[in-house]
């Protein structure tokens, strides 16, 4: 048999980028020799040490900003006297940096936990002549290493021999580059015979190869064999190196030397750098706090050129009720005015909300729990749950722009399954394991039928059959593995009796296993190939063949071959491949019927190819070696000379038929990339198999739609060729602007559309609603991520996937997310979000970003605007205390509003907060384009809660100011109020205005919201009265000793908290009425029920009368429709999975429902 392996040649590498491995680590015995320092075998994700967490993560939260304010303000108190004590910054920073360090913490234990897992696995490798069990992180370059069946690499391995006697193993690389086919990878002859630990250990060897290379299909090295005092030399390739991350397959152990290790193996190579990852969310507040500090020191200049204008009279600037010191009086102008300004500084800092931060953590990890306690995310059959390794990017689910997904084993099972064929024209279907012509059942045809194949024991009288089936079980790669306990491969031979329940087949392709599959249920069984002769067993008949060529499949001819000799003698040629590779080169055969077939079974999603056969007469067959001897032996252009030759072979074929496979598509993919479609997401499918594969599973999983126009970018050999189809197809996509286009790219053109034409790329890319890469290296992947993220756009991505192979773009989108399948846990280990299967991705975006995004949001917008209302009246308070840096409220109250008084609430919120139904949100992706673009934190969101919040400030100074502004004795005693009453006034109002405000902006009540939001406002009465009612021992003034029952006991004071109140949120109130009404968004539209639905509504039945609709009928159905729906209870309205509308919003300006049998 004969049988090549194209290469260009061994050129070893320059020395200086080489490292040389001696095997077993036995070193030169000479005293000139220094070893090379290699990495060890440590695998690590995780970010922090136990040594560097502290400096390490302080620095990540001071590159906050809020964070690195609170500090220069923590420092300033304790540096000079202000207003307020340093423990109302120094308290709130320490909460926050301590919460956060923790929750950090714990997410990089969680991922040490998981390195240590797969750093401490036992792996077997030989030293002093034994084989000893260590962990995988304790091998070293140079140690040799045992692996057995159905392990994976721990390292990057040259393979040095097997248990097989040629010296070969087969592996699959899924988790590497996605393909499910098995490859075969080869020993040199001279250490292919040490099956055995002596043989080995008397291995004398050095292994030079190139450095770390992250390119996972190139390797250059070689290795020098010494055997009775002479050197042999052989080249080494990729066909001779195991990586880590594969798995050994249909092998039963190997053994093998390490050149590359831990992070330096070509697995790790191809992970990104793990970097911290910031939502667009958090970059929204950054910029927004420094908005706010720039308010603040606009606040502070102004307050302090005030107050040296005001004191240029002599009568403020030294009164003689505060008359100044000597020292005072001789003190530096220039550092009383610095002073002054860090003292104003201080006062008003508190409008930089510190416990936001606090809050956003807090929120982001208690809300992460949702995810993993969804039952809708969990999978049954592997009892996995959804995970979340990163709670920072929750809110980044609710606004991805694009997803980038693996293939394979991401949208498909990785189970290719037979379906149908077409044999000399005819179309059959497979039945309970029987071919039957298309339109006939099983049942409907008896056993005489010339076109039916019942089983391995029916006679099959039609020729053209047969042929096609033994073509179909002949041509291919396919190995087999027979289990048996406590034995090894053995002979296939050996197994002919009795093999169904042993037999295993490992093929070069998923396509060529389910095929070979499909023929042995059709009764023409492939029993294994040793050496040249392959044999198959034809309804219980044995035949064998002798394997002559195989002619492999490449990517330009799209099709592979074998030459067999018959058992009669007659050589043949069998060719399978994609049908325009194979059917422009028949010319014998149904060809006009079987191409129909073709787009047939194209047009239902399945994978196809089309068989044919070639007959050598003997002098054919001797001119057919010989040029295939020559071209294979060719030193120079070995690659076209072989091209040539197999055109030659292949040509004058005689069609047989055609086969279609269905690659299985994991359950709902298509509904769920017609979702993501619909809430306005494009999905590029990013993978490292076959173009022919990969279209075809686009098409069946809906990414490709039939009408859409499907552009190609494959095969480009340079610059100037690529750039120019990029402009062709930027013109026709002009051109033809009504039809949806999709693209198709490899991944060599995309190498050189990346090298220079990137713009003109993603012009192209940008038109195109669907977008396919193939035959893409892992960073690749992340190359193109990058691409998308750093466009002009700046684009929220998501990277999906299942393998090593993905790692890299999972790291490099903005949210990454692991599939737990089959191809081990490195994606889900590197990845923020891990699930079991994609179809769950529809609901952890659409549900659960769009909860996560609305929640923080709000909770943004909210705690600007409380802090604009709490410390803006501060600022007010200057002009009517000659700018003295008094304080309005109390040092406790400044302390205590953010932490105690106003929080609970917006937590709450921020946890349990629904705008709408979750049925609604999956069942209309669309509403996932209101909250897209960062809508909600919008600069215009932003000034709408910002002036709010200064209006409603000035309501609270001023309404109490008005009050007690002419005359301050307002208690029937005639006592008169003070500057604390006054104070605790406003304070009081502003703490009830800014919780009632939150709860306006409520629309899903639980028992939690009504306890927070009540709570809060009895907790901060109850605690006045506490504190004020009290005299404290350890506090050394006690200014606000019964200010505040005394506040309480005006009848003037009660009026005024609820006219100021009021006027606050009345106005608030109308202007939400009216823009629902007028400009509702489609959020809002979802929340308003059907005016002719059945039923009577809340409003309308305190308004109805038995001659049937009157005005306030309208009028509340107007109102009804505005604010919400009622209670669905009492309005006798079920809910169901179909209904459109929302069944919880039980909005606090709803009013209190009626049961509808009172009308």
């Amino acid at each position: 048999m004969g049988r090549w392996t194209i290469t260009s040649g061994f050129d070893p590498p320059h020395q200086s980028d080489t490292r040389t491995v001696y095997i077993a680590n036995r070193f030169p015995q000479h005293g000139h020799y220094v070893p090379q320092r290699f990495a060890d075998n440590r695998i690590i994700s995780s970010k922090y040490t136990i040594w560097n967490f502290v400096p390490k993560n302080l620095f990540e939260q001071f590159r906050r900003i809020a964070n690195f304010y609170f500090l220069i303000i923590f420092l300033v108190q304790l540096m000079i006297d202000t207003p307020t004590s340093p423990v109302t910054s120094g308290l709130p920073l320490f909460f926050v940096i301590t919460v956060t360090a923790i929750k950090q913490g714990y997410e990089d234990w969680l991922r040490h936990k998981a390195d240590n897992e797969v750093n401490g696995a036992p792996v077997f490798v030989v030293r002093s002549g034994s084989l000893v069990q260590t962990r995988s992180k304790n091998i070293r370059v140079g140690d040799i290493v045992r692996v057995a069946k159905d392990e994976t690499f721990p390292v990057d391995l040259v393979l040095l021999s097997s248990d097989r006697i040629e010296g070969t193993c087969h592996i699959t690389t899924t988790s590497l580059d996605g393909e499910t086919n098995l490859k075969t990878h080869y020993s040199v002859p001279e250490t292919l015979v040490s099956r055995s630990v002596s043989r080995l250990e008397s291995l004398h060897a050095v292994v030079e190869c190139q450095q770390p290379d992250a390119d996972l299909y190139r390797f250059v090295g070689r290795i020098t064999i010494t055997q009775q005092g002479e050197e042999i030399v052989r080249p080494l390739g990729p066909e001779n190196l195991l990586l880590r991350g594969a798995r050994l397959k249909n092998t039963k152990e190997i053994f093998g030397v390490a050149v590359y290790t831990g992070m330096e193996s070509k697995m790790a190579l191809n992970y990104k750098c793990k970097s911290q990852k910031r939502s667009a969310v958090e970059k929204s507040m950054n910029t927004f706090l420094l908005i706010y500090l720039g308010i603040l020191l606009f606040e502070a200049v102004l307050s302090t050129i005030l107050k040296y204008a005001w004191q240029a009279e002599n009568k403020w600037d030294e009164p003689f009720y505060n008359q100044k010191t000597e020292q005072e009086r001789n003190s530096s102008q220039i550092l009383k005015f610095i002073s002054d300004f860090l003292a104003f500084l201080v006062l008003y800092n508190f409008i930089i909300p510190i416990s936001l931060y606090v809050t956003v953590e807090m929120q982001k990890f208690l809300g992460s729990f949702f995810i993993g306690w969804d039952l809708d995310l969990y999978h049954e059959e592997s009892n996995q749950m959804a995970q979340v390794n990163t709670s920072d990017l929750n809110e980044e689910l609710g606004q991805v722009e694009y997803v980038f997904t693996d293939k394979t084993g991401t949208l498909t099972e990785n189970e290719m399954l037979f379906r149908e064929c077409s044999i000399n024209g005819v179309k059959y279907q497979e039945i309970n394991g029987k071919l039957v012509p298309e339109g006939m059942t099983d049942d409907s045809l008896d056993g005489s039928s010339p076109r039916l194949v019942k089983s391995h024991l029916t006679p099959l009288p039609n020729c053209e059959e047969l042929l096609f089936l033994k073509a179909v079980s002949l041509c291919h790669t396919v190995q087999i593995s027979y289990e048996q306990p406590g034995d090894g491969p053995g002979d296939p031979f050996s197994h002919a009796n009795g093999f169904s329940s042993q037999m295993e087949y490992y093929a070069s392709s998923p396509d060529e296993k389910a095929l070979v599959e499909a023929t042995k249920r059709m009764g023409v069984t492939f029993m294994g190939s040793h050496g040249e002769t392959m044999e198959i067993k034809t309804l219980g008949k044995s035949e064998k063949y002798k394997l002559l060529h195989i002619l492999e499949f490449d990517a330009n001819r799209r099709r592979m071959s074998v030459i067999l000799q018959t058992p009669s003698g007659e050589k043949m040629l069998f060719t399978k491949g994609a049908e325009s590779a194979v059917l422009p080169f028949t010319t014998g055969g149904e060809i006009d019927k079987t191409r129909v077939h073709v787009d047939e079974f194209a047009l239902k999603g399945l994978r196809t190819l089309v068989v044919a056969c070639r007959h050598f007469s003997a002098e054919e067959y001797v001119e057919v070696d010989r040029l295939l001897h020559e071209a294979c032996t060719a030193l120079q252009q070995r690659e076209e000379r072989l091209a040539e030759v197999f055109s030659f072979i292949e040509k004058d074929l005689e069609l047989l038929g055609a086969t279609a496979v269905e690659d299985k598509l994991q359950e709902k993919v298509q509904e769920t990339i017609e979702a993501l479609r619909l809430a306005g997401i494009k999905v590029w499918v990013l993978t490292g198999d076959k173009h022919e594969t990969a279209v075809s599973v686009s098409l069946s999983c809906g990414h490709f739609h039939r009408t859409m126009n499907i552009l190609e970018l494959v095969q480009q050999k340079s610059d100037n060729e690529c750039a120019e189809q990029l402009r062709q197809l930027a013109r026709r996509i002009k051109e033809d602007h009504v039809i949806q286009h999709g693209l198709v790219v490899d991944g060599a053109s995309l190498s050189l559309a990346l090298r220079g034409h990137e713009k003109l790329f993603m012009e192209v890319c940008k038109n195109c609603s669907a977008v396919l890469c193939c035959r893409m290296a892992p960073l690749q992947k992340a190359k193109v991520v990058r691409l998308l993220k750093t466009s002009p756009e700046k684009p929220i991505t998501l990277a999906i996937g299942d393998g090593a192979n993905d790692v890299s773009m999972i790291q490099e989108a903005h949210v990454g997310i692991g599939i737990m399948g089959k191809e081990g846990r490195q994606a889900v280990r590197n990845s923020d979000y891990a699930i079991a299967r994609f179809k769950f991705l529809s609901k952890l975006l659409l549900v659960h970003g769009h909860f996560y995004y609305i929640r923080i949001a709000t909770l943004v917008q909210y705690f600007f605007y409380k802090n604009v209302c709490f410390i803006t009246p501060q600022f007010l308070y200057q002009f009517v205390c000659l700018f003295s840096q008094q304080t309005l409220y109390d040092s406790v109250y400044l302390t205590l509003y953010n932490i105690c008084f106003t929080s609970l609430p917006i937590l709450i919120y921020s946890l349990f907060e629904q705008l709408v139904h979750p049925h609604v949100l999956q069942s209309k992706p669309a509403l996932y384009r209101d909250i897209s673009r960062n809508s909600l934190l919008s600069f215009k969101t932003f000034l709408y809660w910002t002036l709010l919040g200064f209006c409603h400030a000035f309501v609270f100074f001023f309404g109490s100011y008005i009050l007690m502004g002419e005359d301050t004795s307002l208690m029937g005693n005639g006592q008169m109020f003070g500057n604390w009453t006054f104070g605790t006034l406003v304070f009081t109002v502003m703490v009830i205005t800014v919780t009632l405000k939150l709860a306006l902006e409520t629309h899903f009540w639980t028992w939690m919201n009504h306890f927070v939001t009540w709570g809060s406002i009895a907790f901060y009465f109850i605690f006045s009265l506490f504190y004020g009612g009290i005299i404290w021992p350890f506090l050394h003034t006690q200014d606000m000793y019964f200010v505040f029952v005394q506040l309480l006991s005006s009848g003037s004071a009660w009026f005024a908290i609820v006219i100021i109140i009021t006027t606050c949120l009345f106005p608030d109130i109308i202007k939400k009425v009216f823009y629902r009404h007028l400009q509702p968004t489609s959020t809002q539209k979802s929340q308003l029920i059907e005016t002719d639905h059945q039923g009577i509504g809340c409003l309308d039945s305190m308004c109805c009368y038995s001659q049937g609709e009157n005005g306030c009928t309208r009028l509340g159905r107007m109102v009804e429709q505005v604010i919400g729906r009622c209670d669905p209870v009492r309005g006798n309205r079920s809910w169901s999975d179909t209904d459109p509308f929302y069944s919880n919003d039980q909005s606090i300006l709803t009013l209190s429902p009626m049961e509808a049998t009172h009308c």
